[in-house]
């Protein structure tokens, strides 16, 4: 695990009840239990700050970093994938984006990675589909230096040729492979510590992380287009039960670290 990564979490998942700001110090005592040490973490601080995803403030135990507003809106975003509170109604339609990617390998590989995280997949060079309307697209053509022509598709020939846009085979396998070792992370994780909070904080941060990561691969489809023996659906199943039980001592831990 990176820390870099690790202290996404820690805002995205931690943090919301206390405003997403928090000391260096007390991201260090955050990330010690499950091996991120604190030169690392330092030194992700300072560079998220550069990519302008932190902010430096002023609180009442000293200098600390708070999500910037950039941020606020990726981690409301990935609360809402990994913590659905409603099913999503689908109107049927597709989303078309007719792209013109920025001069740059590196910067088109960056307006790849957002669009695929958004949920987009390229149907034909430069040409993403997704079945959502996502309201923070403008945002992220901004900011990669890209711009985009739009449409909206209620038929397609033939008619499986956006689902095909996905790998939908190989993500079933991530989480079928998932399913098969994340009960023996967890129990691995629940017994490497000692004191309780501290154990049930570890293993439900592993736990988060690793679903997180899927948030990248996952496009949230709607259901009537995935078989019912989605594995995905068993996955999650699993993820929000697990999250549910380990929440409390987590919480108890992360109380404790921030005092």
């Amino acid at each position: 695990m990176h820390a870099r990564s690790a202290i996404f979490d820690v805002y995205g998942d931690l943090l919301p009840d206390h405003g997403r700001r928090t000391t260096v110090a007390a991201l260090v005592r955050l990330l010690a239990p499950v091996g991120i040490a604190a030169p690392a973490v330092r030194t992700a601080v300072s560079r998220m700050v550069t990519q302008g995803w932190l902010e430096p403030v002023t609180l009442p135990k000293g200098r600390g970093y708070a999500a910037t507003a950039r941020a606020e809106t990726r981690y409301e975003q990935a609360a809402a994938r990994v913590y659905p509170t409603s099913t999503r109604a689908w109107d049927g339609t597709w989303q078309l984006i007719a792209v013109t990617p920025p001069p740059g390998r590196g910067a088109r590989g960056r307006l790849a990675r957002e669009l695929g995280w958004l949920g987009h997949a390229e149907l034909r060079s430069d040409v993403w589909v997704s079945p959502w309307r996502h309201t923070e697209l403008d945002d992220v053509l901004s900011r990669c230096g890209a711009s985009a022509v739009r449409a909206t598709v209620s038929e397609f020939g033939p008619a499986d040729a956006p689902l095909r846009a996905w790998d939908l085979d190989a993500l079933a396998t991530s989480y079928v492979e998932w399913l098969t070792h994340v009960a023996e992370k967890v129990k691995s994780h629940l017994s490497t510590h000692e004191d309780e909070d501290e154990a049930a904080f570890a293993a439900r941060f592993h736990l988060v992380h690793e679903w997180r990561m899927f948030l990248f691969s996952d496009p949230g489809l709607p259901a009537e287009l995935l078989p019912e023996d989605w594995p995905g659906h068993e996955a999650a199943a699993y993820f929000t039960a697990e999250a549910d039980r380990l929440r409390e001592g987590a919480a108890r831990f992360v109380a404790r670290a921030l005092d």
